[in-house]
């Protein structure tokens, strides 16, 4: 059985520091596969094991922005920013401008994919299929919008909206960043965004959905849970 190992690194973490955490992650599992080839190029046996993570984490008020996004879908200004207690942060990651913040379950996976299967099209699924068994729980239908990444209601009707955004980066088959899902987040915030660089559809949260809020720990479980499976690997704390 595959191992992921969890690390909860709790609420108002910086996004800077969470992501140079990640990227250092990343650089010991790329280190330990370029010594990996280089061993076998040697014919040498005695291959080193890359480590698969998993961190959850809420962040203060930030967006940030894909590297093939587009600063236009950023409607305030920096003064405004300041004003609402929000920072802006490009990214290395996919996708376009999206909003993180309290109440907002952040996940990244820090996965060797060639622990898993290479293939960044299927890790995508996947991480929406972790999310879709998810809010199922909560009696929630979550659906795949084609050409749009993450985890949406309604699909196809006037009224769809987005509970869960994704965005990656993948180096030698190492991803990182990864999902966010709207538990109890503040939805005003997402005023001040295009959410995903898209026009014609809203956002919305577990709180809104359900009429109450929702003890986040309960949803870190259940996340916990479902990736567990999806993955076919043990969590360990």
């Amino acid at each position: 059985m595959k191992e992921i190992l969890f690390k909860d690194l709790g609420t108002d973490q910086d996004y800077q520091k969470t992501w140079d955490f990640q990227e250092s992650l990343l650089a010991e599992s790329v280190a330990i596969k370029s010594r990996n080839r280089e061993k076998e190029k040697n014919g040498q046996k005695d291959f080193e094991q890359t480590k698969n993570h998993l961190l959850f984490v809420e962040h203060p008020h930030v967006y940030t922005l894909g590297k093939s996004g587009h600063i236009e879908n950023l409607l305030a200004s920096q003064d405004f920013l300041s004003q609402i207690k929000a920072t802006f942060v490009k990214t290395n990651r996919g996708g376009d401008i999206t909003y993180h913040g309290p109440g907002q379950l952040v996940g990244y996976p820090i996965l060797d994919l060639d622990n898993f299967k290479p293939d960044i099209h299927l890790y995508m699924r996947n991480l929406e299929e972790v999310i879709i068994k998810t809010i199922a729980d909560y009696g929630l239908k979550g659906e795949r919008s084609k050409g749009e990444t993450g985890v949406w209601l309604d699909v196809g009707k006037p009224f769809a909206r987005k509970i869960c955004a994704m965005g990656v980066k993948a180096s030698r088959w190492v991803t990182m960043h990864g999902f966010a899902l709207n538990v109890n987040s503040d939805l005003k915030y997402f005023e001040y965004i295009i959410p995903c660089g898209i026009q014609d559809k809203a956002v919305t949260s577990l709180e809104r959905e359900l009429g109450r809020e929702v003890p986040m720990e309960e949803v870190k479980e259940k996340v916990k849970k479902y990736f567990a499976e999806v993955f076919e690997a043990d969590i360990l704390n």
